[in-house]
């Protein structure tokens, strides 16, 4: 600000708010009018040869001039107002007790004046100091003066009647100004705070419209990802399962060669969509992070399973490596959602790594018995990344360059759902890579650990082995047992696939149409199990399931249900438990988990 500035526009500003600026305004005005009326004292007293008042009206003049130039200079209005009520305050007092020595209309006017423009200008708490300080001495004055105890040696100077009505006119027009300034501006700041709450009440109707929009929206987007989920996924089912049923018929050579390509086109066509599906929820903030025991070596071990046999297929030397201290532990978390993580990792590491190694370590940085933190980490020595592209990799749909994605393929969004699921707890991922030397991805996950001690897993091949012959041992039993097995399925190539698949178990399953079809069946007959697809027509697998629920014979009420799901609903676990199922199975399903279920379920209610 200019120190010569005069003007009181350049000393208001936007920010200010209405009282603030209405403060600033009175102390302008309210300085110029008390000059032009201390002038007028100072010549009416200087005429009369008072020599003290001449003395004090000029020097509170100079005052009131150089507070007038402080406020155009730097409006600090509070430091300015605290300094003229002192001033004001001192001034009063001095005439009372020594100048004058006694109170009349003006010293009464004085302590009004000091009064308002205390409460106005600072508040409540300032304004009753103020107002204390120069009541009570005034008070105490009173007293002494009734009492005629009140004597100074010093001789009173008394001015003529013009000097008191200069004095009475300037202190009622300075009292007129303020009331009438700030009352204005007053009025406009309630009307402004008025038309501020309308505003605030069209804005807040407009947001709670917004809002059902966008959860309408949302609902939709949700609803449609569902439906083309399983309009993709019916296909799929019937590509991935009529692939597998022709691989189990032992095909010729150039046959089976054909089959593992459209099977692995179709698998690669799953990956695309269960991708865009898995960020979809993410992103939507629906994840919901579970805390369940595990051990993490098996859960480890179990998801480099499959994703050895592809490195191997491209040549590579694949490692798993976990600390001896995580062997034996049983923890809680999420498996999951830690799964899909390392999956996401390991599959891009093999994806983008054409000869080397690949590297998967899981170490114990931290052991406090109750609680140990993991350091995970997957390292491979493929292509490497750019550093200017480090941050940009984890952005969705994206990959480090367009010759990346037309040479690689995929959707971009697997390095994207490891760091939106790592942010959703708070954690953070760590790159290191070079171009042409491979890339590390690594990050720490704290886990409370369960008392619960468990023996240290067997070698991958040997549970690999050993699953094999689990599941010889399933089909045979499940052979013997001649299950019963009720189908509720409206797709006919589903149901084809379904009766192919079970007639390798020497089963013949029982077909309805529809989820009322599948009721009316289980009344007049006995199953073992239900395979209920979700969406039917006249009765879906929801209101089937939970039809069966309220029949009276406990037989078929609490017989062993499971879905059969191509939708990509985010809370379907949750539907198909409150409908009264057991489990269910994401189309397209993988035979051997099917029949795991199955047996699992049979064991169990059985």
């Amino acid at each position: 600000m200019n120190f010569f500035n005069f003007s009181i526009n350049k000393i208001l500003t936007r920010e200010q708010s209405i009282l603030d600026q209405a403060r600033i305004r009175l102390l302008y005005y309210g300085f110029l009018l008390a000059i032009v009326g201390l002038g007028a004292l100072f010549l009416s007293v200087y005429l009369q040869n008072l020599h003290v008042l001449t003395l004090t009206a000029g020097a509170i003049l100079v005052a009131i001039a150089a507070l007038f130039k402080y406020l155009t200079y730097k409006p600090h209005w509070r430091t300015i107002s605290h300094l003229l009520l002192i001033t004001g305050t001192l001034l009063n007092l001095a005439i009372v007790f020594v100048i004058v020595q006694d109170i009349n209309i003006v010293t009464i006017q004085a302590i009004i004046l000091i009064i308002i423009f205390s409460f106005y200008m600072l508040g409540q708490n300032w304004g009753m100091f103020f107002s204390l300080l120069n009541l009570l001495p005034i008070l105490i004055f009173m007293v002494m003066q009734y009492d005629h105890n009140y004597f100074i040696d010093f001789k009173p100077e008394k001015a003529d009647q013009s000097t008191t009505i200069i004095a009475v006119f300037a202190n009622f027009i300075l009292i007129i100004f303020i009331h009438s300034h700030l009352y204005a501006a007053f009025i406009k700041n309630i009307k402004q705070l008025r038309d501020t709450g309308e505003e605030q009440t069209t804005l807040n109707i407009k947001f709670e419209t917004a809002i059902k929009k966008a959860e309408k929206s949302s609902q939709v987007q949700s609803e449609f990802l569902s439906t083309m989920s399983h309009e993709i996924r019916t296909p799929l089912n019937a590509v991935i399962g009529m692939s597998n049923l022709l691989l189990m018929n032992n095909p010729r050579p150039d046959q089976s060669e054909n089959l593992e390509i459209l099977k692995f086109s179709a698998n690669n066509l799953l990956a695309i969509v269960n991708d865009v599906l898995d960020f979809n929820k993410i992103e939507s903030g629906k994840v919901v992070f579970e805390k369940i025991k595990f051990n993490l070596a098996e859960l480890l071990h179990n998801i480099c399973g499959g994703q050895m046999i592809k490195a191997e297929e491209k040549g590579l030397l694949f490692k798993l490596d976990i600390d001896s201290a995580l062997r034996r532990k049983i923890i809680f978390g999420d498996p999951t959602r830690l799964t899909q993580m390392i999956f996401n990792l390991v599959s891009n590491a093999i994806k983008f790594t054409s000869e080397g190694n690949i590297w998967v370590r899981a170490t114990c940085l931290e052991d406090r018995h109750n609680t140990i933190t993991v350091g995970f980490s997957v390292k491979d020595s493929g292509i490497g990344i750019r550093k200017e592209n480090l941050e940009t990799i984890f952005e969705p749909f994206t990959q480090e360059s367009i010759t990346t994605t037309r040479q690689y393929g995929g959707t971009g969004l697997g390095l994207a759902i490891v760091k939106r699921l790592l942010d959703l707890q708070g954690l953070q991922m760590h790159v290191s890579s070079k171009v042409n030397v491979g890339s590390e991805f690594s990050f720490n996950i704290e886990f409370p650990v369960s008392t619960e001690i468990v023996a240290p897993p067997k070698e991958l091949v040997t549970e690999t082995c050993q699953h094999q012959l689990q599941h010889t041992g399933a089909e045979l039993e499940l052979t013997e047992s001649n299950l019963r097995i009720l189908i509720a399925e409206d797709n006919p190539v589903n149901v084809m696939l379904m009766k192919k698949l079970l007639s390798k178990w020497h089963i013949v399953p029982t077909i309805a149409e529809n989820g009322a079809r599948a009721v009316e069946i289980l009344q007049y007959g006995n199953f073992d199990i239900v395979l209920m697809d979700l969406q039917m027509p006249v009765m879906n697998g929801f209101d089937a399931s939970m039809e069966i629920r309220k029949m009276t014979d406990p037989a078929k009420s609490r017989i062993p249900i499971i879905a059969l799901t191509a939708s990509a609903l985010f809370d379907i676990r949750d539907q198909v438990t409150t409908a009264g199922m057991n489990d269910y199975v994401a189309k397209p399903f993988k035979p051997d988990e099917l029949m795991d279920k199955i047996q699992n379920l049979i064991t169990t209610v059985g």
